[in-house]
């Protein structure tokens, strides 16, 4: 049973859940990258720094790049324990440059051998991603995950909220998938075929997301539609509808994280149960 930042999901296409408040959350972040660059004190970066690789929202790398260089050896060694975490095959090349430069630095002036240690183990693990990136199996697939969509507000949150869980749960189930191509850039259909390798889009649309309030209570239901194609072509083969309901407080707050939560556990449990073995599927027709 997948769960997500305390929501237990239970069904695939129609779920409810209670949810559960959780102290490092998606809609901390800005207020964790603030403190993890400016906090007055080592314990308050430090907080910050292990928030954001517990939050896991990329936006968080930038942030753990610069404590790289924190004047607290503490900071300095979680920062590139979180990296290791959060950098991925999908994060953009220019951002693993960028934190491959920083560790290096890092290891050339570092006296603490336990902060040595944990950067180079992330440095090993870029190096790996690197690789991975290069190499292309012959008779494999290639996803390219759109940029979604939403026609609920904060869409452009919803969006991005949309597409990191896809990328997520496609890196953790699906790791055969290529979700990049060596080179940085998206790959031609002459480069697939040259491979024999197989390309998916994947896309979605949030289309509903509402909430009933009633007394201190509150039922934030969502439905979303995902689709897939094959690429580079974009000739539609797949449609996919999910819904959830999370029960939880009239406050505003908490409305606003049940709605993060609701709209992240259908595109989960759509993508590990539906999408991944019908791309698999298709792939191998």
């Amino acid at each position: 049973m997948p769960t997500l930042r305390g929501l237990a999901v239970a069904v695939t296409l129609a779920l409810v859940a209670v949810w559960h408040p959780s102290p490092a959350r998606a809609d901390n972040v800005d207020a964790l990258i603030k403190d993890a660059k400016s906090g007055s004190d080592y314990k308050v970066r430090l907080s910050a720094v292990l928030g954001l690789a517990k939050v896991g929202d990329k936006r968080g790398i930038p942030a753990l790049i610069g404590a790289l260089s924190d004047t607290d050896k503490t900071v300095r060694g979680a920062a590139a324990v979180a990296l290791g975490k959060l950098i991925t095959a999908s994060t953009p090349a220019t951002t693993r440059g960028q934190a491959k430069t920083a560790l290096e630095k890092l290891l050339t002036k570092e006296s603490t051998d336990s902060v040595k240690k944990v950067a180079k183990k992330t440095l090993d693990q870029l190096a790996a991603l690197e690789a991975a990136s290069t190499a292309v199996t012959t008779g494999g697939i290639y996803v390219s995950i759109d940029k979604m969509a939403s026609k609920a507000e904060p869409a452009e949150d919803l969006r991005k909220l949309m597409r990191d869980t896809a990328t997520s749960v496609m890196t953790k189930k699906a790791k055969d998938f290529m979700q990049a191509w060596p080179g940085g850039k998206a790959p031609t259909k002459k480069d697939l075929t040259s491979k024999a390798v197989s390309g998916f889009y994947v896309d979605g649309t949030v289309n509903e997301l509402t909430v009933k309030q009633k007394g201190a209570s509150a039922t934030i239901s969502c439905k979303i539609n995902m689709l897939i194609a094959t690429y580079p072509e974009k000739s539609i083969f797949g449609m996919l509808t999910g819904t959830a309901s999370v029960a939880g407080s009239s406050d505003e707050r908490d409305i606003a994280l049940a709605k993060q939560d609701c709209v992240a556990a259908v595109v989960e449990d759509l993508v590990q149960s539906k999408v991944i073995p019908t791309i698999r599927q298709k792939a191998g027709s």
